[in-house]
């Protein structure tokens, strides 16, 4: 009985000291290839502009008008249409999402239709705690800036995105886009 009770405890010791060995035990990343899931479908979408980003002005402009966005290859990557009008104009525009299975990040990218291609490097990240964060570096009127994108206040029935620039690697922001999405 002792001997058992001895091989016993050698086991148990030795299996603590392989897992103490080993560090703490890392969750699997998570699978957000679904995170877009609450944004398919049609919407009515509002938009407001900083008419001159990162110039101090404090002058906004509104749109109104229609978001359109259809899943593609069962949810891991979609397509989102704008069409939007406002005492400042017509906008049309396109974003294409993809999401990465090694990196469980999305890319986001964007076109204008008066532009007629992709706009600069796509932004790259991922949903934690029911927001969307997305960054990546851009130029704007000759200066190198990041930009960072944001998905909030997701309901079956709303949500909310937001564009801000920064100059100084991300310490400050200055928030230029936003668009509100309801059904």
């Amino acid at each position: 009985m002792i001997k058992r009770a001895g091989t016993w405890t050698t086991s148990v010791l030795s299996a603590a000291i392989l897992f103490a060995a080993a560090g703490p035990i890392k969750a699997a990343p998570r699978d957000g290839q679904h995170d877009f899931d609450f944004n398919f479908g049609t919407w009515k979408t509002h938009v407001s502009r900083l008419v001159h980003p990162l110039t101090g002005s404090t002058t906004w402009t509104a749109y109104d008008g229609v978001s359109v966005v259809r899943k593609v290859w069962n949810g891991r990557a979609s397509l989102f249409e704008l069409e939007v009008e406002g005492p400042a104009g017509h906008i049309e525009g396109a974003g294409l999402r993809l999401y990465n299975p090694q990196s469980h990040q999305w890319n986001l990218n964007w076109a204008n239709s008066s532009v007629g291609m992709l706009d600069g490097a796509p932004m790259i990240g991922e949903f934690k705690d029911g927001r969307g964060e997305f960054y990546g570096p851009d130029t704007f009127d000759g200066r190198r800036i990041l930009v960072r994108n944001g998905f909030s206040n997701i309901t079956p029935d709303s949500s909310r995105f937001e564009q801000a620039f920064s100059v100084d690697g991300g310490r400050t922001w200055e928030t230029n886009w936003v668009m509100t999405f309801t059904r």
